[in-house]
């Protein structure tokens, strides 16, 4: 956590010293004003910032909370510092590079190779290096989505092979190894889209059923995502039946029902930024467990800013969304796939966790849709140049 703090103010420092040095030259921003996420996060930040005068948090918390959600700013900041399709396909390429580190390294560890940076408890009992296994089972499935539709850019005559060999160490990896239920998710989410867009047109309404069939498959195929789905319904029904909540989707639920009871009472504006352990705990009455008091998010992205911003707090999300999303239909077809399909993963993990606001996972898909903006923009603009 001490690592990726610091990175990311080595970056923001970055991003200032180049915003001050290439101010004295005529440098072309034409990407940052063509682009609609950037003005989208600057929005939506800013009416975060808002909030903060009703905050029902203190001064402090609220600030901090807005800190949390500022991450945002890695990926206009991104845009900023890419100059060049160049320098987007090297960024792009080393924080592949990154990932297949992380990937092998889980790997090493299920073979009992003890690996000198990865000594944590979830390392040796898990398998994840460098994060949680909920987070990398999210970034595994999510690598492997980017090596397949762009698979193209791998460099040299045994380019492919090393691809596809990623992509199927990523998928063992997420289905026989790491525990974390929405990487599973996210992973048959990913596979229905790869499948959809591999489908004729004519058969597209085909992709209907798609994720109900990769379901099944993969709960055939895995006894891990087998037991770990059947688990989620034992515990949804208990809190149904009981109101048990001495469980992961029993908590869920319950911060749910405590986020949709404060949205209930401050639904246009909210409670304002980092209110939300504030109106949990008003409305939760010590109910939860003792943990869970201390608890800062409902691990659900869309509660969260609606607890925090109301309905305009959601809205405002969900316009980052659809910037992104409008931004990858206009690049080329393997770029905006591979773009929406971080996007999707995104939105996908954020119904059951607060992915953005969260650190590693958070700064994963900032970056990550940083630089696929950024290249997807470049490769656009390199192409309409070779064809004119």
């Amino acid at each position: 956590m001490a690592i990726i703090s610091l990175s990311k103010a080595a970056l923001l420092l970055l991003a200032l010293a180049s915003l001050l040095w290439l101010g004295r030259k005529p440098v072309s921003a034409a990407h940052l004003r063509a682009l609609r996420t950037p003005t989208a996060i600057l929005l939506a930040l800013a009416g975060l910032a808002l909030s903060i005068t009703w905050s029902d948090a203190p001064l402090q918390q609220a600030l901090e909370a807005w800190a949390k959600h500022a991450k945002l700013l890695v990926i206009p900041v991104l845009l900023w510092l890419i100059r060049s399709e160049r320098d987007a396909k090297l960024a792009f390429l080393s924080f592949m590079g990154a990932q297949v580190f992380l990937l092998l390294s889980s790997w090493l560890l299920v073979l009992r190779v003890p690996l000198p940076w990865a000594t944590s408890d979830m390392a040796l009992t898990h398998y994840a290096v460098f994060s949680s296994y909920l987070d990398q089972s999210i970034m595994s499935s999510v690598t492997a989505a980017l090596c397949w539709h762009l698979r193209h850019l791998a460099p040299g005559r045994w380019g492919r092979t090393l691809v596809l060999t990623v992509i199927a160490l990523a998928l063992a990896n997420v289905l026989f190894v790491m525990n974390g239920r929405s990487g599973h998710v996210v992973l048959i989410a990913l596979i229905s889209l790869a499948i959809m867009w591999a489908l004729p047109k004519p058969y597209r309404l085909l992709a209907v059923v798609v994720p109900f069939v990769v379901l099944l498959a993969v709960m055939l195929g895995s006894t891990l995502v087998r037991d770990r789905m059947m688990a989620v319904g034992q515990e949804i029904n208990s809190y149904a039946t009981v109101g048990k909540i001495d469980s992961s989707s029993g908590e869920r639920l319950n911060y749910w029902s405590r986020s949709l009871e404060s949205m209930s009472q401050h639904p246009v504006i909210g409670s304002g930024v980092g209110s939300w352990n504030a109106e949990y705990r008003r409305l939760d009455q010590g109910k939860g467990s003792a943990d869970s008091q201390n608890v800062r998010n409902p691990h659900q992205e869309y509660l969260l800013w609606g607890v925090e911003a109301g309905v305009i707090g959601i809205l405002l999300l969900l316009n980052i969304l659809l910037a992104v999303y409008r931004d990858a239909l206009r690049m080329n077809t393997p770029m905006a796939r591979a773009t929406q399909s971080v996007l999707a993963a995104m939105a996908l993990v954020c119904l059951f966790n607060s992915s953005l606001f969260d650190a590693t996972i958070g700064d994963f898909f900032c970056v990550t849709l940083g630089l696929m903006l950024a290249l997807g923009w470049y490769s656009r603009s390199s192409a309409q140049t070779t064809g004119a």
